[in-house]
């Protein structure tokens, strides 16, 4: 079946604004019978390979393209050229001229020729899942104040589970780093449970004609649910994405980002990006920034988001062995949201759906369907997604630490023995507001 309105309205939002960006499969095939996805995305004409690599990649690329032929390319443009990314992670990014032959369709003849996965896309991550929020942010009813959940409910012990009191349940003294939008401004003034956050200024959350662009608030709102579970922690939200490529980044340029949020020393790292891959390989980029800059850092826990499509393939960097994959629980605590990905890959689910939390004052104008509807927001919203179950699970830790003393592993590992303990049948291991401090419980099933 061809691809869902709502799919390629987001999708087309960030082929517009992420300066080239392409899909597999492209759009001029999304309305063929047996296209029903967009596979991923990801930047016209570059291939990505490890340094040592990169030599032989570029060679076969040459030979892959003089043979299929270089169109209209002059013969003194035909070179492949050669820069390393960012950060110095130890990957080239090889940008090919610009021909008819497509970087899927090289790829295939590269895996051919020299294995699978020696040479990738440069991917692009999305701040909001494949390729968005499971919705656009909804209009909070009048006389709602306080987010969803509430703030501090852990520092009162884990009731109506059972009343043992676990003073410090609070995040105090515990680091956050979270990659996303920034904060927008004036949230942690207007905010109360946001106070003492900080971060990276938020760019661009008003469009020219003053409405709130489509993905702002998105790390204010990620702010906000860290500090429901864990109320004193210290958070920094770094900018990850631009809110003008719609919460898209191409993974070769976000290092300098994830260097930033590391160089804070948290003591938890939360993503609220993913991909899809190619192939469903391996992420060239994370993978070397894992074993350049985390996987000494004991104690360090690092969390991402499931994903929003309703299915189960990996998504990444959620899908690592040493990344904490977080899914979402629907409004009624008991069900997976329909929208969260799902599998053996995820480990835990946390509430994620019609999560209320801060977000911009102003108007809003829907870019999906319902199309052009308009909605007025007065610095809250309801929002859904598993990259907002994702930093609630990451405050969980971050109040567990604070009350037992355990690094962010060892509290990180305790809550996910808690979770399988009280596993849903059809859902999964699960967690919830105000288990922070829980050693076995199993009230809310």
């Amino acid at each position: 079946m061809p691809i869902d309105p709502r799919m390629r309205a987001q999708t087309e939002l960030i082929l517009n604004r992420l300066e080239g960006a392409a899909a597999f499969p492209p759009p001029e095939r999304w309305d063929d019978p047996d296209v029903n996805d967009v596979d991923y995305l990801y930047r016209r004409q570059t291939i990505l390979a490890r340094e040592q690599d990169a030599g032989r990649v570029a060679e076969a690329v040459g030979r892959i393209l003089g043979d299929t032929g270089y169109g209209d390319v002059p013969e003194d443009q035909r070179e492949i050229q050669q820069q390393p990314v960012s950060g110095g992670i130890g990957i080239r990014r090889l940008t090919l001229p610009s021909t008819r032959v497509l970087v899927p369709e090289i790829l295939d003849r590269l895996d051919e020729d020299l294995g699978a996965g020696v040479g990738t896309p440069d991917h692009a991550y999305y701040v909001c899942p494949h390729p968005c929020p499971a919705t656009e942010p909804l209009e909070v009813p009048p006389g709602t104040v306080d987010p969803f959940p509430p703030p501090g409910m852990n520092a009162h012990s884990c009731r109506p589970c059972h009343d043992i009191p676990r003073p410090g349940c609070d995040g105090d003294g515990v680091s956050v780093s979270v990659v996303d939008t920034g904060l927008i401004s004036g949230a942690t003034a207007s905010h109360p449970w946001l106070a003492g956050v900080q971060g990276d200024p938020e760019q661009g959350t008003y469009n020219a004609d003053g409405t709130i662009g489509a993905y702002a608030g998105h790390g204010t709102f990620v702010a906000g649910c860290v500090r429901c579970a864990a109320p004193k922690a210290s958070v920094y939200v770094a900018r990850g994405f631009s809110i003008d490529t719609a919460g898209a980044i191409f993974e070769s340029d976000i290092a300098p980002s994830l260097d930033d949020a590391l160089s804070r020393n948290p003591d938890i790292l939360v993503f609220t990006f993913c991909a899809a891959s190619r192939r469903d390989l391996l992420l060239l980029t994370f993978d070397h920034f894992y074993e350049r800059r985390i996987r000494y850092l004991k104690g360090l826990v690092v969390l991402a988001p499931a994903g929003n499509d309703g299915h189960p393939r990996r998504m990444w960097p959620a899908a690592y062995r040493e990344v904490i994959s977080v899914g979402a629980m629907a409004a009624d605590w008991r069900n997976r949201a329909h929208f969260s990905n799902y599998g053996k890959w995820v480990d835990v689910y946390t509430p994620g759906e019609d999560l209320i939390n801060a977000f911009p004052e102003g108007p809003y104008v829907t870019g999906e369907p319902p199309l052009g509807q308009h909605r007025q927001f007065n610095g809250m919203a309801k929002w859904s997604g598993t990259s907002f179950s994702t930093p609630l699970a990451a405050g969980l830790i971050a109040a567990r630490i604070s009350a037992t003393g355990e690094n962010a592993r060892q509290a990180a590992d305790s809550l996910l023995r808690l979770a399988c303990n009280q596993a849903i049948p059809g859902v999964g291991a699960v967690l919830y507001p105000g288990q922070a401090c829980c050693e076995t419980c199993g009230c809310h099933r």
